[in-house]
């Protein structure tokens, strides 16, 4: 079974299911450049060499890591980041308000809005509140083909993140996804999650009256 998972003009994006949470650990590749960003090192540290050594295969310079995203500081989403960073030296990114439960020093302090550039390709932050008050999903736009949103717990096929049925961080988290990604991007945009399958926008755009109903 590959890895890889978006061919795209500039990057390929390859993903891997890792620990007993089954959280996805995404890898974008710059075919020209070599530079490469990983987003939630999750776990299992031997799975995550094997998607950095495929993910080399997809350019003809030497790879490099050049940044480990964080989506959020829960546990699940960051058991192998200290080791990734000890084996790689690559930079670290997390949002600001979460930046005090990532277990490594963060280098890139993320704000909503914020647009981190490599050899190849861009990534924009959003802040997505809620969740975990400094959540950032990570957009790319390669071409003409759709924006991809890594949108860690924030938002999944069938609804938001959890809140622990908070009302209020409901309300925050659900005032953001829509405002954020539902009003800004396209329903042709792929939504990459934390764990489980992908969707769309415009697959779950029908359902946001419902998820407000529902407060979930």
């Amino acid at each position: 079974m590959t890895s890889l998972i978006h061919d795209l003009d500039h990057v390929t994006v390859r993903s891997v299911s890792v620990g007993d949470m089954d959280n996805n650990v995404y890898l974008i590749t710059a075919k020209e450049s070599g530079q490469q960003v990983l987003i939630d090192a999750a776990d299992d540290l031997p799975a995550l060499r094997q998607l950095l050594e495929e993910g080399a295969q997809d350019t003809a310079q030497p790879a490099r890591l050049a940044l480990i995203a964080t989506t959020h500081q829960h546990w699940d989403h960051v058991r192998a980041l200290e080791g990734l960073v000890a084996e790689t030296g690559a930079r670290t990114a997390a949002g600001r308000q979460d930046v005090s439960g990532i277990p490594v020093p963060v280098d890139v302090v993320l704000d909503h809005g914020d647009v981190e550039h490599f050899g190849g390709f861009d990534l924009s932050a959003v802040h997505l509140r809620g969740h975990t008050p400094g959540s950032i999903a990570y957009v790319l736009k390669d071409g003409a083909a759709p924006y991809l949103i890594f949108s860690g717990d924030s938002l999944f096929p069938g609804g938001v993140g959890n809140t622990q049925q908070d009302p209020d961080r409901f309300a925050l988290l659900f005032g953001d996804v829509v405002e954020r990604l539902f009003d800004v991007y396209p329903d042709e945009a792929v939504v990459l999650p934390g764990h489980g399958l992908p969707t769309t926008l415009g697959t779950e755009r029908p359902q946001l009256d419902v998820w407000r109903a529902r407060g979930w």
